[in-house]
């Protein structure tokens, strides 16, 4: 959560709780109960200061008159009637209507909700009670208000209320069924919209929609995220691939975008479009009268939208409620809502939800429809900073993302070929600890200290679930290859999860003999290896590493074999270090020995040199950071900075297979190492990171400038891409970006992928950065926890800084030939973040081969994102039904070619750019294999 410029720190913290049920004729704020009336808009007059002080009622207001037919501002025995009045008692009978003619042609549709943040500047434990609490208040208000309606996002909330208190989530289904209770969003959280997978998108749309479909008869049709700091731009081929036609968000704010429409199409790359709603002014309110919240919304509003256009009558959401902390509507909030429409102070308003405004945009006719903006890129700049912010939840949440995918592929590929029963129980307990974690006050750094502790935990579980699931799969699967008996030596299967071949280094750690090992493969042809570090670091004899060449077939594996003595290699291209120089017969890189940093980066099949002459002093830039947690109001940190010194460059490893020079820095009290690493067959340099951070409030850029000329940048977004300005900007992606344009007229681009990062800039050439434009990574940023500009921190205060300690990550540099497609960087990513496992085997006979793959998409631009097993248990004989998700990842379109031989099945359809698509591929192969949409339903 983090409140928008012109809330008051009292609107942001303060819950109003009218929890229990009227008492001797009271209500819970003290106000009496309302009599049996027919005219659900009847005020409540106070009879103690509470209402008052929420603004309801003005403080001169006299005592109703004990003489009947007296009126209080009149001593005739007649009274005139009461007019309407913005405040003060007036009697129950005021019927709603009519409205003065005056009344401007506006229907407001007023949006009574309750945003809880399960986590920010309290625990979930505090979350899951609140939820319990603000959810009794809403029924309470539908017991007070007949025409009231509650609106409900975050299926979490549902979950945590179904499990602690049944009654009360009796009370809920009842209201549902009425239409008074109001299901929205589908999703499981409203998470950060940048940093998680696609795939976790895709789920959580799963869990939540099939949620609210198994408790209430009745998925979402309308997507809502009224909090997260900025929405990617394939959310609308997602939300309907949910069965949302619709989506309403809050950020970015006009002040904060180039967006100007309230009421907009927004379309996603693939064409796929949502009919989206940026809620004008705050998705919740102060407990008192809503004319404030009315009036700033009125005026957020774009005219079209709030004002009408060539004749056409107004509509507009308006959402009120006490939030963040939860709370929901309260009574004051109801009552000047009655008020004000009896006056027709902002037009009609009533009580309303996301889909009954939407049912009546959508039902203006197509011309109306047709004339709406349409968006085609992605909402954002909210709070830039978040994308930085503890890089421990970047790591956790990413580790586990990929722990929990190949679970479940490993899980399908068992339960389809042996039998084994498909664990979707703990499948789902994983993912939803992953997706709770994902709050977009969690997974962006926003929340305090403690909080931190419990994501570590819940993440923990998730890969230890997963880690459970595949070890047992492995182990299924290890223990059906024949593996030949040959004394002395020692068997490796090396398992691929990816659904394409790799050909990768593994680092592998076994018994050591005294007279060293080298590796084979199936065939006992020699591979390239070479003597590594053991992890056990003190050379303890009784271990030892090596890493070697694995070429490995899709989503499968292959056996290898360490025989005794140095023995010989696979033949391998010359291979050249020094402290100086990596050098190999694709590429050569130079490295300053003043700077630590690239001097040079020549691509010797172009002639090419990336990085010719670079200003090595750029690579780090540290800079004192006095922003915020969220970094609200930044544009950019691409700022000058100090450079870390330049302790040492050590040749860390020589060989055959690749060569590793560290170079270590340092600044203040933290140190930064950087592996670099070259094998003999690769143009890419991959670099490990060990970062030792001791700083308060400041942060690291880690800086690839370049000699590349007309650049421009590409991004990685979840199951896509887009492009963005060379400008700047600080800005989200998912592991990578590109920087593509001209060295002397070739065309050229350098790639830099990373494991754990997500906030990237692209800067332009100028003046102070020797004219080189470049990529920068935020590697770290160290503010105080939850805190919120614009508070100003007491310079004797005692606080709490992120990232204090160490932290480690890997990045790739890939340069290419001109267009970023050529590096493939979307399965770069994913291999570097997500690496083979290998397992040590021992001698038996066995039915499977030494090499086998278990399914495989052929590499092109359509990439499978996910393969498991379905949501709904199958009694298939033979094993069970498999999901197949796939995604066309150029932007270009393409046909798939999916082959699946552990259900002797091959899946070919043609993808347009960036679509998306689901298949379920039943088991026994009589059945026909049918598409179907992200939460597992038919395709209409």
């Amino acid at each position: 959560m983090t409140p928008t410029t012109g809330s008051t720190d009292a609107d942001r913290t303060v819950t109003t709780h009218e929890t229990g049920p009227a008492v001797d004729g009271a209500t819970s704020e003290g106000v009496p109960a309302a009599p049996p009336a027919t005219d659900p808009h009847a005020p409540v007059p106070p009879t103690d200061d509470s209402a008052r002080e929420t603004g309801e009622y003005a403080e001169s207001a006299p005592e109703t008159p004990d003489t009947p037919g007296e009126s209080a501002y009149s001593t005739v025995a007649q009274p005139a009637p009461v007019a309407n009045a913005p405040a003060g008692y007036q009697p129950r009978d005021l019927a709603p209507a009519p409205r003065p003619t005056a009344t401007p042609q506006r229907t407001l549709h007023m949006i009574g909700n309750a945003h809880l943040d399960p986590v920010w500047l309290w625990p979930w434990q505090e979350g899951y009670q609140e939820a319990r609490a603000t959810f009794w208040s809403a029924i309470h208000r539908m017991e007070e208000y007949p025409d009231f309606v509650f609106t409900c996002d975050q299926i979490v909330l549902l979950s945590w209320v179904e499990e602690s208190d049944p009654e009360l989530f009796e009370q809920i289904k009842r209201r549902v069924a009425e239409g008074r209770w109001v299901n929205v969003g589908g999703w499981w959280v409203e998470p950060d919209n940048n940093m998680p997978m696609g795939e976790s998108f895709v789920r959580q749309g799963l869990y939540g929609q099939r949620y609210l479909q198994s408790r209430f008869g009745k998925p979402s049709t309308v997507g809502m995220n009224v909090d997260p700091f900025g929405h990617n731009a394939m959310l609308p081929q997602i939300l309907r691939g949910q069965g949302m036609d619709s989506y309403t968000f809050l950020r970015p704010g006009p002040h904060e975008s180039d967006l100007a429409p309230s009421l907009f199409w927004w379309e996603a790359p693939d064409g796929s479009r949502v009919l989206a709603y940026r809620i004008p002014f705050e998705y919740g309110s102060p407990p008192g009268s809503v004319d404030g919240q009315t009036e700033k919304s009125l005026a957020a509003l774009d005219r079209t939208v709030g004002f009408g256009a060539d004749g056409e009558p107004a509509t507009a959401m308006v959402f009120y409620g006490v939030g963040n902390h939860g709370g929901g509507p309260t009574i004051a909030n109801i009552e000047s809502i009655h008020r004000y429409d009896r006056m027709g102070s902002f037009g009609r308003m009533t009580m309303s939800s996301p889909r009954t405004y939407f049912d009546e945009v959508l039902g203006r006719g197509d011309a109306f429809l047709e004339a709406l903006p349409v968006r085609r890129d992605d909402l954002q700049h909210h709070a830039p900073g978040c994308y930085s912010a503890h890089s421990g939840i970047k790591a956790w949440q990413r580790r586990a993302q990929f722990a929990v995918l190949n679970a479940e592929r490993w899980a399908a590929v068992v339960a389809a070929t042996d039998g084994v029963a498909y664990p979707r129980e703990q499948l789902e307990t994983a993912w939803k600890q992953i997706l709770f974690n994902q709050f977009h006050d969690i997974l962006p750094g926003s929340a305090i200290e403690p909080s931190y502790d419990d994501a570590r935990d819940q993440l923990g579980e998730a890969v230890s679930i997963s880690k459970r699931i595949l070890t047992r799969a492995h182990n299924v699967i290890a223990r059906q290859v024949q593996v030949d008996r040959e004394d002395g030596t020692q068997p490796v299967l090396v398992f691929n999860p990816h659904p394409w071949p790799v050909e990768v280094d593994v680092d592998f750690q076994y018994g050591a003999q005294r007279a060293g090992v080298h590796v084979v493969d199936e065939e006992g042809r020699p591979v390239v290896f070479q003597n590594s570090q053991s992890t056990a670091t003190t050379d303890d004899v009784s271990r030892g590493a090596i890493v070697f060449r694995a070429e490995v077939p899709a989503l499968g594996y292959r056996l290898y074999r360490l025989r005794p003595g140095a023995g010989p290699g696979a033949a391998a291209g010359g291979l050249t270090v020094t402290e100086s120089i990596l050098e190999n017969d694709l590429v050569r890189i130079r490295i300053d020995q003043e700077t630590g940093w690239i001097s040079s980066y020549l691509v010797k099949a172009t002639g090419v040199d990336l990085m010719a002459g670079v200003d090595g002093t750029q690579h780090t830039q540290i800079n004192d950071d006095p922003t915020d947690t969220w970094g609200h109001r930044v544009i950019s940190y691409a700022w000058p900075g100090a450079t870390m010194r330049l302790k040492r460059i050590v040749v860390r490893e020589t060989g055959p297979l690749r060569s590793r020079v560290r170079v270590e820095r340092e600044w203040g009290a933290s140190t930064l190492v950087e592996e670099l690493i070259l094998d003999h067959d690769s143009a890419v340099l991959r670099v490990n990171v060990t970062l030792d951070w001791r700083e308060e409030a400041h942060l690291l850029k880690l800086r690839f400038p370049t000699r590349l000329g007309d650049p421009t940048a590409t991004y990685e977004i979840p199951f896509g891409h887009l492009d963005r300005p060379v400008d700047g900007a600080e800005e989200p992606a998912q592991s990578w970006v590109d920087l593509t344009g001209t060295v002397d007229g070739t065309p050229a681009g350098l790639t830099v992928i990373t494991t754990n990062k997500h906030g990237y800039d692209v800067s332009p050439a100028a003046p102070d950065n020797g004219d080189q434009p470049s990529i920068g990574v935020t590697a770290v940023r160290s503010p105080v926890y939850s805190w919120h500009d614009p508070r100003l921190l007491d310079p004797e205060g005692i606080y709490s800084f992120q990232d204090q300690g160490i932290q480690r990550f890997s990045y790739e540099l890939v340069p290419h030939a001109g267009d970023w497609r050529a590096a493939d960087p979307v399965r770069r990513a994913l291999v570097l973040g997500n690496p083979v496992r290998a397992q040590q085997e021992s001698f038996h006979d066995g039915e499977l081969p030494p090499v086998h793959s278990f399914g495989g998409d052929s590499g092109g631009s359509v990439m499978v994102t996910a393969l498991k097993g379905t949501e709904d248990a199958t009694e298939a004989p033979g094993g069970a039904d498999v999901v197949v998700r796939a995604v066309e990842t150029r932007g270009e379109g393409g046909r798939s070619r999916i082959e699946l031989p552990l259900l002797g099945r091959t899946i070919e359809e043609d993808f347009g750019p960036s679509q998306l698509r689901t298949f379920v591929v039943p088991a026994d192969p009589a059945q026909p294999i049918r598409e179907v949409d992200l939460v597992e339903r038919p395709l209409p």
